[in-house]
């Protein structure tokens, strides 16, 4: 069923709809009466005539967004729809039913919040009607900077964030449970100095202590939280910006640079050199733009299944490589985005399902997000069509006639094979559960 979104002026913190602006225009707004316009009889005739373009297309806007809404009822197993105080762009799963969310906006104060998810997402099977269908605040706090990256340090009560206006990282403690409060506790230094970037972060689950950052390909390292001590630093001279950082197992990072190189250390060695994996698929595309990735670290129950990497360009490129041999790509795929965004394309984000195989998800270049099967790739690109496409962010905005909030993130549940949340500049967080249209498990 299509669950309706929250009522108006949400008291809770962080969740529910935002209430009308005052004195904002109506969504489609009714033509000007003629009686008292100045000017002839033939400019007026024109004035009217310039009108109707505009309000075919709020028409037409109206009819596609009613389409989607009928149309959910079949895509879609679960859709819950709400709107925060403010924009994120950071998702992050705190367990099976929780996840921190935090504001990135130019201001003094932007809240960090734990969300509890509704009992319906928290069940791994559907548990049929659910009196509360609303996210929970657990715990929140405010950070005096914007939060672009934020990580979970496994097995504890520890965040790690990082934002502008330098690649210093925050250390946070939750405490659901007593205070309701999430505080900072600690700062660790930018490991490239001050420069005006942020930093880039990844935790592994096998080192809840540790934390992989930096801010480019020279100056990653690995921190140890709790006393600061460095325990890995790169010995690489490459200056490139860095986009992606990732622990492949408990000895081995991988890099993906904004150019699309990908690098690889083993942190046992003390000043480790950071290994260019010299490939074919960045060379495949020399203008695709920025670059990022992600890691796929294979379910125990995919037999021979082993971690892949995908990059995802601005141009909409996406490949995957097997960090074992990277001298050349298992995949490859072009035209993945209607529009591709060599500029601005700040939200570019790629993921691997969890509990799917051969499956992924990208978005940052539109309000959608797009899930793809990989099962038919080759090395060679090729053109590729989505499996299946979320446009809620499109519709959702908080003023019907805006058509341009952009995608920020989204994230795979751990436990739920097909469902997703996802965030938007507008403010928008969506919870879904898509049908797959191949009927595939």
């Amino acid at each position: 069923m299509l669950p309706a979104r929250p009522p108006p002026g949400d008291p809770r913190p962080g969740v529910g709809n935002r209430a009308p602006r005052e004195g904002a225009p109506a969504p489609f707004p009714s033509p000007r009466p003629l009686q008292g316009w100045p000017g002839s009889a033939r400019d007026r005739c024109a004035h009217v005539t310039a009108l109707l373009p505009a309000e075919m297309r709020e028409e037409e806007e109206e009819e596609e967004e009613e389409g989607w809404l009928l149309d959910s009822l079949r895509l879609y197993n679960d859709l819950h729809v709400f709107e925060l105080h403010e924009p994120t762009r950071v998702i992050e799963w705190t367990g099976e039913k929780r996840i921190c969310i935090a504001g990135y906006g130019d201001r003094r104060r932007n809240e960090i919040l734990q969300l509890l998810l509704p009992p319906r997402l928290s069940a791994k099977e559907n548990q049929g009607l659910c009196p509360e269908r609303d996210f929970k605040v657990e715990c929140g706090g405010f950070s005096d900077r914007p939060i672009f990256n934020l990580k979970h340090v496994p097995e504890t009560s520890l965040l790690v964030s990082s934002g502008l206006p330098d690649g210093s990282l925050q250390v946070w403690h939750m405490e659901p449970d007593e205070t309701d409060v999430i505080k900072p506790v600690r700062t660790i230094p930018a490991a490239g100095g001050h420069e005006p970037t942020w930093a880039k972060i990844a935790t592994a689950p096998s080192k809840s202590g540790w934390v992989l950052h930096g801010q480019k390909i020279s100056d990653v390292q690995v921190t140890e939280i709790e006393s600061g001590k460095t325990v890995f630093r790169t010995g690489s001279t490459n200056h490139d910006e860095l986009a992606t950082l990732e622990f492949l197992d408990q000895a081995t990072v991988l890099a993906c640079s904004s150019s699309g190189r990908l690098f690889l250390a083993d942190v046992r060695q003390p000043q480790g050199l950071l290994g260019v994996a010299e490939d074919a698929p960045v060379p495949l595309a020399p203008a695709e733009g920025r670059w990022c990735a992600a890691v796929r670290h294979g379910p125990q129950r995919f037999v021979g299944d082993h971690p892949q990497v995908a990059r995802l360009s601005a141009g909409g490129c996406v490949v995957l490589t097997d960090p074992r041999n990277t001298a050349r790509p298992l995949k490859a795929a072009t035209g993945c985005v209607p529009a591709p965004r060599r500029a601005g394309s700040e939200f570019l984000c790629v993921s691997f399902a969890p509990q799917l195989q051969e499956c992924l998800a990208i978005s940052g270049f539109d309000g959608t997000v797009r899930i793809y099967r990989t099962q038919s790739w080759g090395p060679a690109p090729q053109d590729a069509e989505p499996l299946f496409i979320h446009r809620g962010h499109v519709f959702s905005s908080a003023e019907a006639a805006d058509r341009s909030a952009l995608v920020t993130a989204h994230t795979w549940h751990p436990c739920r094979p097909h469902t997703l949340l996802s965030a938007a500049t507008d403010g928008s967080l969506h919870a879904w559960d898509w049908v797959d249209p191949c009927g595939a498990t």
